[in-house]
């Protein structure tokens, strides 16, 4: 019975370092951007090299080296 116990303690104790690091990542801003990369799939293999100049600012990679 007392392993029981200490197995349910565990378990809370790493639910509980699982619930801190998801709250860390909300508060830094790791899901902030959650439309730019599905557009950006989309449009960044459709553009050939000269078109990518002609194309509004939020179709251009960010990566100056991707161009």
């Amino acid at each position: 019975m007392s392993v029981i116990l200490l197995l349910i303690a565990f378990s809370l104790l790493i639910a509980g370092g699982f619930l801190l690091g998801f709250l860390w990542s909300v508060k830094t801003g790791q899901y902030d951007d959650d439309v730019s990369p599905a557009v950006r799939v989309l449009f960044e293999n459709e553009l050939n090299h000269q078109e990518v100049s002609n194309q509004p600012e939020q179709y251009k990679s960010k990566n100056p080296d991707a161009v």
